[in-house]
């Protein structure tokens, strides 16, 4: 069980983190990552405070409340890499009533790493050249070569 004071309750909260949280999905859940504000008057940061979205999509009220139960024993343990003052929100997805637990694990951290990762960073490699050439674009009246139709005008071939 999360604390109550991990837990967020108000639907402001849940808004300003889907309007403008960092965003990433895996198989069974997505996740919405709001970092902390830069400077807080207060004296003490406030704990990272989670959320979770589970829709009607997922299955009835027994399986949506199940799916929610064994989400939140996952974050529970993975309170500790969210700083102070972050907010998240983890979407279930239909799938996440049928996902072993092992996986759902699995999913939430890559999710939730992705979704922390600074903007900028792409985890995608090029090929070994680094960086691909300029496209071309093909014109209407390029030829390259000689190129003339056989004589039963159905092919073309290069000479």
């Amino acid at each position: 069980m999360l604390s109550p004071q991990n837990r967020m309750r108000r639907s402001a909260e849940f808004g300003s983190v889907m309007r403008s949280g960092r965003r990433s999905s895996r198989g069974a859940v997505g996740v919405v990552y709001l970092p902390p504000p830069g400077v807080t008057p207060r004296d003490r940061a406030e704990p990272p405070r989670v959320g979770f979205v589970v829709s009607k999509a997922v299955g009835n009220a027994v399986v949506r409340k199940r799916v929610q139960r064994r989400l939140r024993h996952v974050v529970r343990d993975r309170l500790g890499v969210l700083p102070d003052g972050s907010l998240l929100v983890v979407r279930a997805k239909p799938i996440a009533a049928t996902t072993r637990q092992s996986e759902l694990d699995t999913q939430l951290d890559s999710a939730i790493a992705a979704a922390m990762r600074p903007r900028g960073t792409s985890r995608r490699r090029r090929g070994r050249g680094g960086s691909r050439p300029p496209a071309v674009k093909p014109t209407g009246h390029q030829t390259v070569g000689e190129h003339r139709p056989n004589e039963g005008g159905e092919r073309w071939t290069g000479r």
